[in-house]
């Protein structure tokens, strides 16, 4: 089956692995691209041989001919877009984050319902996948024991300099309740575990008030710069996360999983995950290649369209489940720390 592709916003990600990773599959074309300035589109174009270039998203949706619409847009425009395309009878492959918030989320999977015949996928937390299936065969094992802590970190100095100008991941009309790290983070602790906290407490902060856009115009900033998280399970395990982009030491990226009788650390900045036991020293794992995930984003996207297999990295419901999470997030921390339920 061939298949021919629309792109609606080429940012990094998608010039980086969408379009090569479709531009791999036999018989997949990517024909047409609209970007936010028909200059950029132009170049993304010349630079991948896309033969149209459109300025309005529109022409992408509705062109006859087109199987499936790649959205690499903002977190503003993905609902829009997701149920646009779906309505028009095309398989669509967002970007992550799923939504600007919950409200949004939850259109994208109603609209999917109605329309059981098309993918609807979402790019995945890449960062982890060289040891998902590693991490959740020993959770579930019961080798470590019941879980006790899942303890997130993720903490670096991208916003401790307040003189630089302000990013669309600072300004909710953009990014909406998406917050630093905390949903990707998340989604790839869902993947472990396989089940939701039940209830969250929150605080944040954001120290440089006001920054500058790209011509020197000054904006609120209305996303949170450091933000800590205490979660709960329903068996009374916790989950706690700190995530903060005004780090003045060194970057930390790294999830630990603290069991009854072991415990794990992914360290993310390193790829390299850990073993403790008992009283032993820390211990590396050496996942084999066989055993080690890889990026497939677009090859799995398109095996769902041809042969109907199922999307796990990762289906809408899943982002809704770590919408739901980053929105109770905001929901305590706006409530000056009131304890928000699941």
């Amino acid at each position: 089956m061939s298949l021919r592709i629309g792109v609606i916003g080429a940012g990094a990600n998608t010039r980086a692995k969408h379009i090569p990773g479709f531009k791999a599959i036999p018989g997949v074309e990517v024909v047409a691209v609209c970007n936010r300035t028909k200059e950029s589109g132009e170049k993304v174009a010349q630079e991948f041989g896309i033969p149209t270039v459109v300025t309005n998203w529109r022409d992408v949706i509705e062109a006859p001919g087109l199987d499936a619409i790649c959205i690499g847009t903002w977190p503003n425009m993905h609902a829009k877009l997701t149920v646009a395309a779906l309505r028009a009878g095309k398989h669509v492959l967002t970007e992550a984050r799923m939504a600007r918030n919950m409200a949004e989320a939850e259109m994208m999977i109603e609209e999917s319902r109605l329309h059981p015949k098309l993918v609807a996928q979402l790019v995945p937390a890449p960062m982890s996948l060289p040891f998902d299936s590693t991490i959740t065969w020993m959770v579930h094992s019961g080798a470590l024991g019941p879980v006790r802590e899942v303890i997130l970190t993720c903490v670096n100095d991208a916003y401790a300099d307040s003189s630089l100008p302000r990013s669309w991941r600072q300004d909710t009309a953009l990014s909406g309740k998406n917050t630093l790290y905390l949903g990707i983070y998340y989604e790839m602790v869902l993947r472990w575990l396989g089940r939701e906290v039940a209830a969250v407490v929150a605080d944040a902060a954001i120290y440089t008030k006001e920054r500058k856009d790209e011509e020197g115009v000054p904006w609120p900033t209305t996303i949170p710069e450091s933000v800590s998280v205490l979660g709960t399970y329903a068996d009374g395990g916790r989950l706690i996360g700190h995530f903060s982009g005004v780090e003045r030491t060194g970057a930390r990226n790294e999830i630990r999983i603290n069991c009854s009788n072991a415990g794990l650390r992914l360290d993310l900045s390193r790829n390299e995950l850990w073993l403790t036991k008992g009283k032993d020293k820390e211990k590396l794992i050496d996942v084999p290649p066989e055993r080690r995930g890889t990026w497939r984003v677009e090859a799995d996207f398109i095996d769902s369209i041809r042969e109907g297999k199922p999307v796990k990295l990762t289906d809408l419901e899943t982002g809704v489940k770590y919408m739901h999470f980053t929105d109770a997030v905001w929901e305590s921390w706006s409530a000056f720390g009131q304890r928000v339920t699941l």
